[in-house]
């Protein structure tokens, strides 16, 4: 396993990873960390059969969610990774979306042991973190350097494998484009998410939104964010 390769050349969206490396249809899926649940609604109205469990930390967040009345085949559930409201062998696909390093680092093996706990047998865990690299990782690790967590998101992961508690059934890289108006709308989506508490001062602020503005000119507000996606199946 690699945490990062030197070249990524793919560019999709994570859908059309996800899609093309799953058996999606017909399926009980578990999303960790459905956030505002764009990618739940892609997948819950994609396809067919298709029932969804999707959790949330942030309760902010999940009260809004739970407002969706539009998605019948989706549950939303306040909960974390590391202690998961499912019975034992009951979820064909777990799903964690940029969610993994967001575990507290204590957490993190408890966390795959409970995926582990409520997935059949020989069941998948799909799981895409992002790698410390590229212009928008250059603006966050400014006010919000992750390096440390998804290092440690990758060896936990790493050390499952090596554990034999999971096979890794595959590794992929790909670049997703993320794109921003404007500094405004970076500001609400990133610095804002209510699922942290960013505090920057008025020199920090003026620096990150410099650093923003510049790439943003630069690429004309696309940025593309490397991904690593580990594949699991369940070893029981």
């Amino acid at each position: 396993m690699d945490i990062t390769i030197d070249t990524i050349t793919k560019i999709c969206p994570e859908s059309e990873i996800f899609e093309s490396v799953l058996p999606l249809d017909n399926q009980d899926i578990l999303e960790l960390g459905c956030g505002d649940a764009t990618l739940t609604r892609l997948i819950a109205s994609t396809g067919e059969g298709r029932r969804i469990i999707a959790t949330e930390v942030d309760d902010i967040q999940h009260q809004k969610n739970v407002l969706i009345n539009d998605l019948p085949n989706v549950s939303f559930l306040l909960a974390g990774s590391e202690n998961i409201p499912a019975v034992d062998n009951s979820i064909d696909i777990v799903l964690m979306f940029k969610s993994f390093h967001h575990v507290p680092k204590h957490l993190m093996a408890q966390a795959l042991q409970e995926v582990k706990r409520v997935l059949k047998p020989d069941a998948m865990l799909y799981i895409s973190e992002p790698v410390f690299a590229g212009e928008f990782n250059d603006i966050l690790r400014l006010f919000h350097d992750e390096e440390s967590v998804r290092k440690a998101a990758f060896e936990t992961i790493k050390n499952a494998v090596d554990d034999k508690h999971y096979s890794l059934e595959n590794e992929l890289f790909f670049n997703t484009p993320v794109t921003f108006d404007d500094f405004d709308e970076f500001e609400k989506r990133v610095i804002g998410a209510t699922h942290s508490e960013h505090q920057l001062s008025d020199e920090l602020y003026d620096n990150v939104k410099n650093k923003f503005n510049q790439c943003c000119k630069n690429n004309s507000g696309e940025f593309l964010i490397p991904i690593r996606v580990d594949i699991l199946r369940n070893i029981k």
